[in-house]
């Protein structure tokens, strides 16, 4: 198949159109921004164009389109890219909220319309988590269109492995326990939560570490918040870790925290993190539940409760059996429902089924 995708640049678009190209199908991919894609045709939107006006950048995407002649047009996020979709006029045409295009953006009348735009032009509809759905349909998706199909998670790349005495060493850990956080440095993933319980956890355990990776526009006042606590030496501010080195480092540590206050579904850091064999301590929202069950193979907690998040941490730093029987139930939890290569195994099965339904 020839299969064009209009998406965000980031890991999860890599991984979705590299996967086809080495499935041998003809892939181009429209984006913002070009990072190391291989096998791919990529078409970037060039910056001086982004300035321009929506409507004329929808034109641009629409007459490459029409050049392409895709059998089939994939746009990730409803809003903007899943709007550029559905204004190119091209069937058939599948969308894939991420959540928060979903969940949080139709909060006007103009920005509902734009969605249900969007989802009525669609000919399918996928998305990684069963509490998108409803909202989906309340935007006026045909219940018949939605499929979930998830993200996943590599786990010939993800898995258990010997902890990286260089690492631990870099990063001035040691052979102190630590816990990590993956998530993005902005208010939604409320890290600061995580930041107040370490000063509670380090009463009880003093030696612990805490490794914060990522950056975003909260860095500073969470640094500022470490300080204030007394506790900046305990707290690693680690930077962006890259992908390929991402597995060795989470492998490296000994628990994985998630404060996110909203994640579409189980999100790519928590189930790497479960992939490798780690506990998750992670905050109670959407489908969560789901994939981490309390007391069994991590722990769910109240969103914003720095205390509730500490007692769970100190346990766990505690417990070294308990730790290690839950990593192994994660990794079996994402062996089972999350694994990468079965979610593009159905995604393909769905994209044949579509063009075929097209071309008759």
């Amino acid at each position: 198949m020839k299969i064009c995708y209009i998406a965000p640049e980031g890991i999860h678009t890599k991984r979705w159109v590299e996967y086809f190209a080495e499935r041998g199908h003809e892939i181009h991919l429209i984006t913002p921004k070009v990072e190391g894609i291989q096998s791919v045709k990529v078409y970037q939107i060039n910056p001086k164009v982004s300035k321009l006006s929506p409507l004329f950048k929808a034109i641009i995407i629409r007459n490459l389109v029409k050049k392409i002649k895709p059998d089939i047009l994939h746009a990730h996020e409803i809003v903007p890219f899943g709007l550029y979709g559905a204004l190119s006029r091209f069937h058939p045409f599948v969308v894939s909220p991420w959540g928060s295009d979903a969940l949080i953006f139709p909060n006007s009348n103009i920005s509902k319309w734009l969605v249900r735009f969007v989802l009525k032009k669609a000919d399918l509809i996928t998305c990684d988590a069963d509490h998108i759905k409803e909202p989906l349909m309340k935007l006026g998706a045909a219940p018949q269109k939605i499929n979930i199909i998830y993200f996943g998670t590599d786990i010939q790349k993800f898995k258990p492995r010997e902890k990286s005495e260089k690492i631990r060493e870099e990063i001035g850990i040691f052979d102190s326990p630590s816990v990590i956080s993956l998530r993005v440095l902005e208010p939604l993933y409320n890290v600061e939560s995580l930041i107040e319980s370490a000063s509670l956890v380090l009463k009880e355990v003093p030696e612990a570490k805490f490794v914060i990776a990522g950056k975003g526009s909260e860095e500073i006042c969470l640094k500022d918040l470490a300080n204030s606590l007394g506790i900046l030496d305990s707290v690693k501010f680690v930077g962006l870790i890259p992908n390929n080195e991402l597995p060795q480092y989470l492998s490296s540590m000994d628990i994985y925290v998630s404060t996110s206050l909203s994640d579409a579904g189980l999100s790519a850091s928590t189930a790497e993190a479960m992939a490798c064999g780690l506990p998750a301590v992670i905050t109670d929202f959407g489908d969560n539940r789901k994939w981490v069950e309390d007391g069994v193979s991590g722990f769910i907690v109240p969103l914003k409760d720095p205390k509730a998040l500490a007692e769970k941490i100190i346990y766990l730093l505690k417990h070294e059996d308990v730790r290690t029987e839950f990593g192994i139930r994660n990794r079996k939890i994402i062996e089972d429902r999350n694994n990468y290569y079965k979610e593009m195994g159905k995604m393909e099965n769905i994209y044949i089924e579509l063009v075929e339904r097209y071309k008759s």
